[in-house]
């Protein structure tokens, strides 16, 4: 049961709809690495609360997954549960949170930012890594104004397994037909080898912002508590629906953007904008 009361409910819904300055050397800095770490943009008390509500859910909806053992690399990798927001209203609150929003929409210079979807994504215990990957690969997209904001509900230590980006790879061309998978592991992997990577811990409110075609990956976690993290996924309030080019096009077209034709703007019931600078909020 949530113990929090209403004023200290309202107090950290209020938070999250709070203004973060993004300076100018910070837009350059993502625009020219595809990513970027920010400290202190969430607070630590709000983050448990809402961990609390997004962990519950989690359990729920992943009670039937099956042992570690039994899982591809890819299923080895974390619990993966998505639009949470349409299944707890709490977790809506934090999807739904203009401060995440605001950030998103600087960094990729857009007017204003709607969600393409979240996702849960929980490293368990003995959780195996995350292959290297870019995210729009399976996005029917018209642009590359996309951003994920990847939120640690924990301290994340790299034994757990916090994310790692390869510098300067949104340009790079290779390995953008591949999906996440043991090849796309070891393609990528040698393909970036002349890359720089940051890999490194994340103290609890940090949050992390990378480009769709930004390649990243995930080290094991090798310790006994989960990896608790809640991803959104935004895209520019003006982007459009494109016309598929793989099966996973197809598929995320029909489950994300239900109703919408090829050439219109994404903007079905499942992808409200979140904050846009052409109206007052």
């Amino acid at each position: 049961m949530n113990s929090t009361s209403p004023a200290v409910a309202e107090d950290f819904q209020s938070e999250l709809d709070a203004t973060f300055e993004v300076t100018p050397e910070q837009v350059a800095s993502y625009k020219e690495n595809g990513y970027i770490k920010l400290r202190n943009v969430l607070n630590a008390e709000m983050l448990e609360h809402y961990r609390k509500a997004i962990s519950l859910r989690v359990a729920e909806l992943s009670a039937d997954a099956a042992p570690l053992d039994q899982r591809t690399t890819y299923g080895k990798a974390f619990l993966q549960i998505m639009n949470l927001w349409t299944e707890s209203p709490e977790v809506k609150e934090f999807v739904f949170g203009k401060r995440l929003a605001r950030i998103a929409a600087a960094l990729i210079e857009a007017t204003g930012v709607r969600i393409y979807h979240d996702q849960a994504l929980y490293k368990e215990p003995s959780g195996g890594i995350t292959p290297w990957h870019a995210d729009q690969y399976y996005w029917p997209v018209d642009s590359d104004k996309t951003i994920t904001a990847w939120i640690p509900l924990q301290s994340t230590p790299l034994e757990m397994g916090p994310l790692a980006f390869c510098e300067k790879s949104h340009r790079f061309q290779i390995g953008r037909d591949l999906e996440i998978s043991d090849e796309s592991e070891m393609t990528l992997k040698q393909a970036l080898n002349s890359f720089s990577m940051e890999e490194s811990s994340f103290d609890i409110g940090d949050v992390s912002f990378h480009a769709g075609w930004t390649f990243h990956r995930a080290g094991a976690n090798s310790t006994d508590r989960p990896r608790e993290v809640m991803t959104m996924i935004y895209v520019d309030e003006d982007i459009h629906l494109a016309a598929p080019k793989n099966k996973n096009h197809i598929m995320d077209a029909e489950r994300w953007a239900p109703g919408v034709a090829i050439g219109e703007v994404l903007a079905s019931p499942l992808n409200p904008i979140i904050y846009s600078s052409r109206t007052k909020s």
